[in-house]
């Protein structure tokens, strides 16, 4: 093919680049290194640029983007303060696994390690929460950087590159190779690894399967589905797995975890095989294998080679793409007489009547109750629900049925206080459609600001704040482990209702349960964004 190239700057190549890309959608916060991108972002229609009011929200915007897309967010910021804002971000995306191409300014060649003016080493800053970064200080090495960034992002276990460019390229000018070229690796799988993990699976008495982040990523709810169907095996998710394997279907256990479903916790413990598919085994979930992992057999599917074992020694270590993989693993079922697990799957079911009970500790509002309610009002919509992180959190995740993936964003390795908003923010512009965002009044103050953006954008944002008044997941902690010694955990708010109006948007307060279906009523029946400030019981528990 013959190769088509022009003379372009460095600041139009990045903007070119990100077009051959498929890039549609970018979130930013300018500043004096990256002018020239935002000039050329003015001169264009085909890119559309949110401007956020922190480069935080702006990653979590682009991670929320990414999350509900299956596409990679985009996010440009200036230098300095503006690249270390990016920081929580980039960890929050690194640790969940979704594609971010993160693009810093940087001071001018010339100007490198002089400590110059809103100079920092991102690079060295950056390389614990990203697949990889790379600095640009030369303009022929800037298209190829952008799309290797790209690449890296998209292959593999998914995640955030960084692309640190100086000052000096985006007035360089350079040739433009308009046949942009994409890589996009997945890891190939050996047949007999896959041939003994089925075997394994059809031989065990008790299996049971874990349904992880992993399973988004690859879009392999199908597949997972139709595997444990077959084989009338129970499925369990982790809180990153909510909605890959469909809530309502008979074989569904729970969540599992520190703050997981007791039935599915116990079905992990009484296990004689355990089938993996998507999940890193962090400490929120170790507890269900505690003394028991012993004789234990552990099928690990990731496509992650260095994730299996890393943890929990697996018998057995798949390394490849979660859909492909639990394809062949199917077609391989026709050459056995399936297995009857009934009795076992039966038995797990029975598990269910020890599920949680939340006690009421007054006459006010709880955070189960007013869940539930959503649950109610949002039934069959298919609505994204994104969270903040809190106590408000786990009630969402154990309460709200998700049938389908990408509809349950909320930051689970990080735990990241004010993603819940910009997330929400992101997942609305993917998908122009209304989007939850379930909040704690101490979250949502993390990142407020961006109400701005949900009223500029006119973006059917729905914010229900869960006020209690504390930090409610550390005054629970304090309560348990500090003899009720509280300390730095009841915290002052403002006005949220005075402050959504005072954005344009509109608001209400609910204080009574018996008006909180009327309130969820009203939110809905607004097409842009509404706050709901629901003031709830302050010292429930988990």
């Amino acid at each position: 093919m013959h190769t088509l190239t022009k003379t372009l700057t460095g600041a139009q190549i990045v903007v070119e680049t990100l077009k051959r890309l498929d890039v549609d959608t970018i979130f930013g916060y300018p500043g004096g290194i990256v002018l020239g991108i935002y000039d050329e972002l003015s001169r264009q229609k085909c890119i559309k640029h949110y401007l956020v009011r922190h480069e935080q929200a702006a990653v979590h915007a682009a991670e929320g983007y990414a999350r509900a897309s299956g596409k990679c967010g985009i996010v440009i910021v200036t230098s300095g303060p503006g690249a270390t804002n990016t920081v929580t971000g980039l960890a929050n995306a690194y640790l969940d696994g979704y594609p971010l191409v993160v693009i810093t300014g940087q001071v001018a060649s010339e100007l490198l390690h002089q400590d110059a003016f809103q100079e920092v080493d991102i690079i060295d800053i950056t390389k614990s929460c990203t697949k990889k970064n790379f600095q640009v200080k030369d303009i022929k090495d800037l298209e190829k950087t952008l799309v290797e960034a790209y690449s890296t992002a998209m292959s593999g276990r998914q995640g955030p590159v960084l692309v640190d460019i100086t000052k000096d390229v985006f007035s360089q000018k350079a040739e433009f190779d308009e046949n942009v070229s994409i890589k996009i690796s997945k890891p190939v799988t050996a047949e007999n690894v896959i041939k003994e993990a089925v075997e394994c699976i059809m031989r065990a008495k008790r299996p049971l399967i874990i349904s992880g982040g992993g399973i988004v990523q690859s879009g392999a709810q199908m597949e997972i589905t139709k595997f444990s169907r077959i084989l009338n095996i129970p499925v369990v998710s982790t809180m990153m797995g909510l909605g890959t394997y469909p809530q309502d279907d008979e074989n569904y256990l729970g969540m599992i975890g520190i703050f997981g479903h007791p039935a599915a916790n116990r079905a992990v413990k009484e296990a004689d095989l355990i089938f993996a598919v998507g999940t890193r085994f962090n400490d929120r979930i170790r507890c269900c294998f505690k003394d028991n992992e012993l004789g234990k057999k552990l099928i690990h599917l990731d496509i992650n080679g260095s994730e299996i074992s890393r943890i929990i020694p697996a018998a057995i270590g798949i390394t490849g793409d979660a859909k492909e993989v639990l394809q062949k693993m199917i077609e391989r079922l026709n050459n056995f007489k399936i297995s009857d697990n009934s009795e076992w799957l039966t038995a797990v079911m029975e598990f269910k009547k020890d599920n949680l009970k939340p006690l009421k500790r007054s006459s006010k509002i709880h955070s189960f109750e007013l869940v539930q309610e959503i649950a109610r009002c949002i039934k069959d919509k298919n609505f994204i629900i994104t969270t903040e992180v809190g106590q408000h959190q786990v009630w969402a995740a154990r309460y709200l049925k998700f049938n389908s993936p990408r509809k349950f964003i909320t930051s689970g390795g990080l735990g990241t206080m004010g993603f819940g908003i910009p997330a929400a923010i992101g997942a609305a512009v993917a998908t122009n459609e209304p989007v939850i965002c379930i909040a704690g009044d101490g979250s949502f103050q993390m990142n407020l600001e961006e109400l701005a953006v949900c009223k500029d954008y006119n973006l059917p944002v729905k914010i229900f704040i869960l006020n209690n008044g504390y930090l409610g997941m550390v005054r629970q902690f304090q309560e348990k482990m500090c003899d009720e010694r509280y300390f730095a955990t009841e915290i002052s708010n403002p006005d949220f209702v005075k402050l959504a109006e005072s954005y344009g948007i509109k608001s209400l307060r609910v204080e009574k349960l018996e008006d909180v279906e009327k309130a969820l009523k009203e939110a809905f029946s607004v097409k842009d964004s509404f706050l709901v400030d629901f003031v709830i019981e302050p010292k429930e528990l988990l």
